[in-house]
């Protein structure tokens, strides 16, 4: 193809992660699919990220510096580059398969359909590009009745049964104050393109990839909460009793809250001591075994709502530890950035963004001893990289 050759160049700023070299073509807008294209930049991966004029919705929520860059956005489009395309004009998709063609990877949270009528489903790219990898991230897998309708995570808190455990717990359904299934799919997406690259470099065969989110957040789910419905005929009821204990806490001290788990019977054994019921495992069936204790769930949690009032929660924290009990103090959100432990390990760093002045950056959580993840280049301006990345061809758009 004419131009070609100065299509998509290699990042300057490319560091030496484990996917060091890998091409992502990035076409996700919103949450799950930025998420997950990021963490495969953090890991290496140069990623193209492919814009309307209009820009990823994320740009647009607030607060900013600049109109198109919210926090959102900031924290889920680091190392990437932003090239703005129409894709139906057709300069826009002569450009887009251009990218294509010298891609590893082309990801996608656009409906399927869409792409058919582009002419830019997995056929039609693979016929340019053999060993591509095409992963679409869809709301309903395909086959079922509701393949190709549009999702939100929302939806998908209330279509896999998040909402409904609130209302088991709490009496009425309601979505969890963080976009969980965005961020466990694009998890799913990160492995399973990850995957499908170890499958290429022994092989050589590129594939297509489906990732949906209600069959993802079903299996993850119920996963916990399966119960008797596991076997057939049903032993019992679904759910996970011990997390759906409306006394599971976090529980009132005597200056704030704490979590705690006592959960084996070592723990039990420690902690009824601490209290001063050295004997209660031997004398009340409700304490005496892990099952009985989740069976008995509710009173479980009121044993220990009852008695952490007794302290403050520096008092308990120290005591609980000394024996090795799993406990924590309740953290705000804005408490983490003052956390001792995220402090000691570096997680924050601050960094200087070409229009954005300093921002707050949280590293990539896994190490790696040989191939470490890195933080080189913030989110992008709206089409920052567009001539960068398309070389010559950007005479033509």
């Amino acid at each position: 193809m004419t131009g070609q050759s100065d299509v998509w160049p290699i990042d300057a700023e490319l560091a030496s992660g484990p996917l060091c070299g890998v091409r992502i073509l990035d076409l996700t807008t919103v949450v799950m699919g930025p998420f997950a294209t990021q963490m495969l930049g953090d890991l290496g991966a140069d990623v193209v990220k492919i814009e309307s004029q209009a820009g990823d919705s994320m740009r647009w929520i607030g607060p900013w510096r600049h109109e198109g860059m919210g926090p959102l956005f900031l924290q889920a489009n680091r190392n990437k580059r932003s090239v703005v395309l129409d894709l139906k004009t057709a300069d826009g998709k002569q450009a887009l398969i251009a990218l294509a063609n010298r891609a590893d990877v082309l990801v996608s949270n656009v409906r399927p359909q869409a792409l058919q009528r582009l002419g830019l489903d997995y056929d039609s790219i693979r016929a340019g590009n053999k060993r591509i990898i095409y992963c679409a991230a869809v709301g309903y897998g395909s086959g079922g009745p509701d393949a190709g309708k549009a999702v939100y995570d929302d939806l998908m808190q209330a279509a896999s049964g998040i909402a409904g455990l609130f209302g088991a717990v709490d009496g009425a359904p309601r979505y969890a104050p963080i976009n969980i299934c965005d961020r466990v799919v694009g998890l799913y997406v990160a492995n399973a393109i990850s995957s499908a690259l170890y499958h290429r470099a022994m092989t050589g065969e590129g594939q297509a990839i489906e990732v949906p989110m209600f069959e993802t957040m079903a299996q993850f789910v119920l996963a916990d909460h399966m119960g008797g419905g596991a076997f057939k005929p049903p032993l019992g009821e679904m759910g996970y009793k011990r997390l759906l204990s409306r006394t599971r806490g976090p529980y009132a001290t005597r200056n704030g809250h704490i979590s705690l788990v006592v959960y084996t019977d070592r723990h039990w054994r420690d902690f009824t001591q601490l209290v001063g019921c050295p004997t209660l495992m031997d004398t009340d069936e409700r304490f005496r075994s892990q099952e009985s204790r989740t069976r008995y769930a509710e009173d479980i949690g009121r044993f220990l709502g009852d008695r952490l009032p007794a302290r403050n929660n520096e008092e308990w924290l120290k005591a609980l530890h000394e024996i090795d009990i799993p406990a924590c103090p309740v953290n705000s959100i804005g408490d983490l950035f003052e956390d001792p432990h995220l402090k000691a390990v570096h997680f924050f760093e601050e960094m200087d963004h070409p229009t954005e002045k300093t921002v707050i950056v949280c590293r990539h959580p896994v190490q790696f001893s040989r191939t470490p993840a890195s933080v080189r280049r913030l989110a992008p301006n709206l089409g920052e990289h567009t001539a960068e990345v398309l070389g010559s061809k950007i005479e033509r758009l």
